[in-house]
């Protein structure tokens, strides 16, 4: 019997996760044979899967794996193995094998057929415990460490000793969902580099907000340019909803990974060019020159609401006539449908963001087995890494696909 400095008797096991996410439960159902601990800081294991999807749980999405690979930014090249071993194929096969049907929405999104997060939650910790898993609730690791061939963990409740440790903690994103970055101190200890973390999937503030009053209202489908000191690193194309503060909607989420405090946005309202719009403008002035400003506008999927304040912000009569509109007040208003401009005053924080991006730096990580290259037999699954996918599903199947590649290098 081995007691450790506190007093503590070592308690040994083959496999320890360090997380009871998605990636982590995953991780528990699909390793074989082995004695596993999993050590969940919370007082339930899928505390923020529970909050996916508006508590629907959005697991994942429709389409082909091809598909799914602009859907994760920067680092997409790295998931392209994960997702291709396991598809969004083979994980509705797997909950349709539990009993667990899916349906999906008009936009591709994959649900459980009862729409309920808790059905989720409730097979993966009903199969962790069918494959005898331990699981500890309440428990933080508090450090990592690896001796020769063995990993010891210490927590305020006890010391672990393993052969394969998986860590599986999640980002920094909803830290009362648990997710506070844990995880990356202890990759760090134990000899990997964090690229910087910065919130994904968040709303945004803006600076001398005028559209308040729209709250609620949201554009399909825009285009969004983003300039960074006035250099432009960036296009993307969703639908944009307003808030009473800023902007928000999958258009802005998904592109928010990008955004820093400060930079511009400039939205295209009718994703026309200047130069066609300007055209049309002028011919509808010469066919219709008493035809209304607003008439005019109705020619495009904009909403009443947001012209109302777009023209009492350009100082523009909406009932002047396109014939009486002269060419820099034309100019003008041709601007601001093709090019609004909004300035970040803030990026949502952590608090409301809904994943991370930055995390444990991919290079160290074989995208074939989701082992460290740096430690042997430590294991990263799910967004602890340098990964993080659009809003639709993405990050909960990257979490399932990088975990059945930890579970089955473990198998071997």
């Amino acid at each position: 019997m081995k007691i450790n400095n506190r007093g503590d008797i070592l308690k040994k096991y083959d496999v320890i996760i360090i997380g009871g996410g998605p990636a982590g439960l995953f991780s528990a159902i699909n390793i074989k044979n082995k004695k596993i601990l999993l050590l969940e800081k919370n007082d339930i294991v899928g505390r923020k899967l529970l909050m996916a999807g508006a508590g629907r749980c959005n697991i994942t999405h429709s389409g082909k794996t091809n598909d799914f690979f602009e859907h994760y930014g920067k680092n997409y090249k790295f998931l392209k193995y994960a997702l291709n071993e396991f598809k969004n194929s083979d994980l509705i096969s797997f909950l349709e094998s539990h009993n667990l049907e899916t349906i999906e929405d008009k936009n591709g999104k994959i649900f459980p057929k009862t729409e309920k997060s808790k059905d989720i939650q409730s097979l993966l910790l009903k199969l962790c415990l069918a494959n005898n898993v331990t699981i500890n609730y309440k428990e933080t690791v508090i450090s990592a460490k690896k001796e020769k061939d063995s990993f010891f963990l210490e927590t305020k409740k006890g010391s672990y000793k393993c052969k394969y440790l998986i860590i599986a903690t999640g980002g920094k994103s909803y830290p009362t969902s648990g997710s506070s970055g844990d995880g990356y101190k202890m990759a760090k200890n134990l000899g990997h580099t964090i690229t910087q973390c910065k919130p994904a999937l968040a709303p945004v503030l803006i600076e001398n907000y005028i559209f308040s009053e729209i709250a609620g209202v949201s554009l399909k489908n825009k285009i969004i340019n983003l300039y960074h000191n006035n250099k432009k690193i960036g296009e993307h194309k969703g639908d944009i909803g307003f808030t009473h503060t800023g902007l928000s909607g999958p258009g802005i989420l998904d592109f928010s990974r990008y955004f820093s405090d400060g930079d511009l946005l400039k939205i295209n309202l009718t994703n026309e060019k200047y130069d066609s719009l300007r055209e049309t403008f002028i011919n509808e002035a010469k066919k219709n020159g008493k035809s209304s400003i607003s008439t005019f506008l109705k020619k495009y999927p904009i909403p009443k609401s947001l012209i109302k304040i777009i023209l009492e912000n350009s100082n523009i009569n909406p009932t002047l006539q396109l014939a009486n509109i002269d060419k820099k007040n034309r100019n003008k208003i041709i601007l601001h449908l093709c090019e609004y401009p909004v300035i970040i005053k803030k990026v949502g924080d952590f608090n409301i963001a809904m994943a991370t991006t930055g995390g444990i730096n991919l290079n160290e990580i074989s995208p074939k087995k989701m082992e460290s290259k740096i430690t042997k037999n430590l294991f990263f699954a799910g967004e602890v890494m340098d990964i993080d996918g659009d809003t639709g599903g993405y990050n909960i199947q990257a979490a399932f696909s990088t975990s059945f590649l930890v579970s089955r290098e473990i198998n071997r």
